[in-house]
């Protein structure tokens, strides 16, 4: 399956593509950001700033037209710190819901830091090792210990670089008393919990993030479109770009090569809270990690729907797959289903000269035929009525509601009764759908007859016709006695749409 995942940060939105195989194993197949800093401006219980919510839905709603072209089969949107600290927040997301159909998840920034975790852990071997997971962000930053199987310990700190830098950085380059200030505010806010982990043997520290990273390439001097995934780099190093970029102007960090001119403001309070990070830490380097939150959501999206995943590998069609799984819910006999489907087709095929429905209509007596006992799951009695309940109200997806009407009704006449202009739903439907209705009950009430005793014994069907009668021969394997009786007491809705009459026998199966 294919599968967008989008971060809406305080600074960035990301979104990646992934390919997602049976497995749970993905590939990231596209990436894009657009630094819209939606939290410029508020945060600290702030509301979301009217320019900023514009550009965040203009590039979410380019967002969702970029997935749509990739035929994504699912989007997981997350919204962090901006989000959910701005009284305005809930009607951010509600507006984006509306305008491009990303139902965003506002998480807290607990959840922020597993996620992130998660993903680190899985792009950065740790072995059975313990890792301390570092992600800066324009709102917070997440600071995690843990191993590859989960989290032990997990905090969210209002420390994020925008929010650092419009509460601190008043001048350019900034004061030597600023510096002060913001990095004894970060070791107020930081506490005891990194006290705590480095009194824990000084684990391998992971740093994921745009911000760590810009600072990472600056420390290796390492050309902009070189990886740097898995590279090291020791706490002095960053220690010496701290003092570079604070001693520089804003003009001069604009020089600095490999540096995104739109980071160059934020990377000030960015190297003052890293570093400091590392310091009460006191670990002695850094192990980039270009994983981050987006992957952490792609991660526990699939921990969450392996089955649903393995489905859409083996369904990639979105109808095919929405019945399937409707029927799944309703635990659905599989292999009575999927004989009565194949028989029902076979009729179909037979017949086409008599009917001359066309291939769509095939396609819903198939997906009637499989979901033709799903009413069991609440009442055997009159299942043929709970079953056309169940689809009508199904959630299929791909269908225009005209479709989930015929197959709705075709599941509903199956068993009992037969289509009239009276009855609700099938007197709306157009003419062209009353008739298909009709002649896709009649055929699925026979299919269904033809496994009476659920064995799957029939394997063949054919239909000769000679004048008005036809003759219906179904060969098999061991006695089909029970079947061709079944099937002869239920014949006639078919016998009336072919004008004719149908006679049923035991036959030969080819070979």
């Amino acid at each position: 399956m294919h599968l967008a995942a989008i971060d809406i940060g305080t600074n960035s939105i990301h979104m990646i593509l992934v390919r997602v195989a049976a497995d749970g194993a993905f590939e990231v197949i596209g990436r894009e950001k657009d630094m819209v800093r939606l939290g410029a401006g508020g945060l600290e219980g702030r509301p979301l700033g009217e320019g900023a919510m514009a550009s965040a839905l203009q590039t979410l709603t380019r967002f969702k037209r970029l997935a749509d072209s990739r035929q994504v089969d699912d989007i997981v949107a997350v919204a962090t710190s901006a989000v959910r600290e701005a009284p305005n927040g809930g009607d951010f997301l509600e507006a984006v819901a509306a305008q491009t159909g990303i139902h965003a998840r506002v998480i807290t920034g607990v959840e922020e830091a597993a996620l992130i975790h998660r993903a680190a852990v899985h792009g950065i071997d740790v072995g059975g090792g313990a890792a301390v997971v570092v992600d800066i962000g324009g709102g917070s930053t997440e600071i995690t210990l843990g191993t590859a199987a989960g989290v032990q310990q997990a905090s969210s700190f209002r420390l994020g670089v925008i929010r650092l830098g419009e509460r601190f950085v008043k001048s350019d380059p900034l004061t030597g008393g600023d510096e002060r200030r913001l990095a004894r505010h970060i070791r107020h806010e930081l506490g005891d919990f990194a006290r705590r982990i480095a009194r824990t043997g000084h684990p391998r520290v992971i740093g994921t993030s745009g911000t760590v990273l810009a600072l990472g390439s600056l420390a290796l001097q390492v050309p902009s479109d070189v990886t740097i995934h898995h590279r090291r780099v020791s706490a002095k190093a960053i220690r010496n770009i701290r003092r570079q970029v604070v001693s520089m102007s804003l003009a001069d960090r604009l020089k600095l090569p490999g540096l995104d001119a739109r980071r160059a403001d934020l990377i000030v309070p960015g190297a003052v809270l890293l570093d400091t990070i590392l310091r009460q830490l006191g670990a002695d380097d850094i192990t980039l990690c270009e994983l981050s939150l987006r992957e952490g959501a792609v991660l526990d999206y699939i921990r969450r729907n392996l089955v649903h995943i393995e489905r859409v590998e083996q369904y990639p069609d979105v109808r095919r797959r929405s019945v399937i799984e409707l029927a799944v819910r309703c635990n659905y006999a599989g292999d009575h289903a999927g004989q009565v489907a194949r028989l029902a087709l076979a009729i179909f095929d037979e017949t086409r000269s008599a009917h001359g429905l066309d291939d769509r209509a095939r396609e819903w007596l198939d997906f009637a035929a499989i979901l033709h006992d799903v009413g069991a799951l609440i009442s055997y009695e009159r299942h043929h009525r709970h079953s056309f309940y169940l689809v009508k109200n199904g959630d299929l997806r791909g269908f225009e509601p005209d479709e989930i009407d015929v197959i709705a009704l075709v599941t509903r006449y199956h068993r009992r009764g037969a289509p009239r202009k009276g009855h609700e739903v099938f007197a709306d439907l157009p003419r062209a759908g009353r008739r298909a209705v009709r002649w896709l009950s009649a055929m699925l009430r026979v299919a269904e007859s033809l496994d009476r005793s659920r064995a799957q014994l029939v394997e063949h069907v054919t239909m000769r016709r000679r004048g008005r009668h036809w003759t219906l021969r179904a060969a098999g394997r061991g006695d089909v006695e029970l079947e061709i009786w079944a099937a002869q007491r239920n014949v006639r809705p078919l016998e009336i749409e072919l004008d004719g009459t149908v006679a049923v026998t035991a036959g030969r199966a080819p070979g």
